[in-house]
């Protein structure tokens, strides 16, 4: 419970202190194939890797549940994750139906939609993983969705250090190309066509408090037949 309540604390302060802001050193962006190192430590969703490529991999997830904000529109990635983290923060603390504290999980994710122009905001979404202990009967709260996912794939790159605006629109860039003219390019443009209010999403993993191999990850979710993905 110690372990979870620092890393709880943890990650509301890597969210109020922004690198943008000079409190953090930066650190290379360099693509990662470590596991998140926070993983060993906290809960995170289970996933099968069905195939590895240059710079990416493709992952299976079978039906994790999310406690989900509502759309945050804003021009900032981090301040949109900022204010949905805290609605979650609250969440996990007892602030919900049940008055009931959960566990901290790992990642933290904001799904994204971004704007049409450079100053108009954007749409975002922040969910936390919910504990496989609550996922038959997660407390609700106002404000927040329990969302169930069916087994859903993701197209996934790694990137590291402490994120900024900047990075989430090259990031979500460099894992379009590295895509580019795959089956799963094709599968997710026909996720996106069918569902156009989620584009990439942003997952975090780490506390303030690991300043080297830090693991941060773009997913492009999609749907697929497992015969497909074989």
């Amino acid at each position: 419970m110690a372990a979870s309540n620092l890393f709880k604390l943890s990650f509301l302060l890597s969210l109020l202190s922004n690198s943008e802001l000079g409190f953090w050193p930066e650190t290379s962006k360099n693509v990662l194939t470590s596991s998140p190192p926070s993983c060993s430590r906290i809960e995170c969703p289970g996933y099968d890797v069905i195939h590895a490529g240059d710079g990416y991999e493709i992952r299976r997830y079978n039906s994790p549940v999310w406690m989900t904000t509502s759309s945050i529109q804003d021009i900032s990635f981090v301040d949109a994750t900022r204010t949905g983290f805290f609605q979650l923060f609250d969440y996990i603390q007892g602030k919900n139906y049940d008055t009931k504290q959960i566990e901290m999980t790992a990642p933290v994710i904001t799904q994204v939609s971004p704007s049409d122009g450079p100053f108009c905001a954007s749409s975002f979404a922040v969910s936390f993983y919910v504990p496989k202990v609550n996922q038959p009967n997660p407390p609700l709260a106002k404000g927040l969705l329990a969302q169930k996912w069916g087994t859903t794939y993701a197209a996934v790159r790694q990137f590291n250090g402490f994120v900024k605006d900047s990075d989430v629109g090259e990031e979500a860039a460099a894992l379009e190309a590295s895509l580019e003219g795959s089956t799963w390019s094709a599968a997710i443009e026909k996720s996106r066509a069918a569902d156009p209010t989620t584009i990439y999403t942003v997952a975090q993993y780490n506390s303030p408090f690991e300043f080297d191999n830090r693991v941060n990850e773009i997913w492009m979710l999609f749907d697929m037949e497992d015969d497909q993905a074989m």
